[in-house]
């Protein structure tokens, strides 16, 4: 019995990302139980776990910040008692973005290459499985999707924001030469300062906080890197031509963000003609002094 309970309280470390040798020598036990522990127990059933991968730690601000915007988007599934937490996290990563691959890789922060095996094998685990199927409301094809998902993923690409993938503005660096930082010197106190200037800057958040599905590409040129989304025009077009497969919520979502959209774009209008007024009045305040 006591063996049992350590084997439970192993599996808990386990599931919040200890690794194999740091249970063990938590425990007083071998690497070779631990191992043994795993594959006897820990990956059966509705608690399979990722198949030769050791878990790796995550930061607590990402962990704590992934489950805040789980439990708003789908609350029910922390309710369900024969998932673990990865489980859970997988199954609501994958009804946000209908990929398996992607939906294992956040959840279980695995390589590509073992999320690209292991997320099939979970889907098709039952227990998981059967909570897919009640967030998504039975959907009835392979990749549980319906017609409801793809105007979804529609509305994603025809209003995706660029900077929800760069972030980009003006900062103040040090002016560099042949030796390093070139400094002057200040005029009030004397002393050695280092000469600053202010310079555009574009940063890519990191893959791991976007919504890859949205971008058609990523490159690499002599110019620098390059981020290019899907074309929001067809998006648009679609959508315009698929009305009748959006629910009432999507209906509505779209009707205030084209509203956000044409707000926009009016002022942005009134900008231009503004500008324009006081340029053709100052080219008369002109013309009439150079007729005087």
């Amino acid at each position: 019995m006591k063996s049992e309970k350590v084997r439970e309280q192993a599996f808990r470390d386990y599931q919040e990302g200890m690794k194999y040798k740091e249970i063990a020598e938590k425990y007083g036990v071998s690497l070779s139980t631990v191992k043994s522990w795993a594959s006897r127990y820990w990956k059966k059933g509705c608690n399979l776990e990722e198949k030769k991968l050791q878990p790796k730690g995550k930061k607590v601000a990402t962990k704590e910040k992934s489950k805040r915007a789980v439990a708003e988007d789908v609350g029910q599934v922390l309710e369900n008692a024969d998932l673990t937490d990865k489980q859970r996290l997988f199954c609501l990563y994958y009804v946000r973005c209908f990929n398996a691959t992607k939906a294992y890789k956040k959840a279980y922060g695995s390589s590509y290459d073992v999320a690209n095996s292991e997320g099939y094998r979970l889907l098709v685990n039952p227990c998981i499985r059967d909570e897919i199927m009640k967030l998504k409301q039975n959907r009835l094809n392979r990749e549980l999707l319906d017609e409801h998902d793809i105007f979804q993923k529609y509305m994603d690409i025809a209003f995706a924001d660029m900077t929800d993938y760069v972030s980009f503005g003006r900062e103040t660096v040090p002016v560099m030469g042949a030796f390093g930082p070139i400094t002057v010197t200040d005029e009030k106190t004397g002393e050695k300062i280092p000469l600053t200037k202010e310079i555009n800057v574009v940063k890519f958040r990191e893959s791991t906080d976007v919504d890859g599905t949205l971008i058609a590409e990523v490159k690499q040129g002599k110019d620098g890197a390059s981020v290019k989304l899907m074309d929001r025009m067809k998006a648009m077009n679609w959508l315009t031509d698929h009305m009748d497969l959006a629910t009432e919520e999507q209906r509505a979502r779209i009707a205030v963000l084209k509203a956000k959209t044409n707000v926009a774009e009016d002022e942005d209008a009134a900008a231009d003609d503004g500008f324009l007024a006081a340029l053709n009045g100052t080219a008369g305040e002109d013309w009439s002094d150079e007729a005087d």
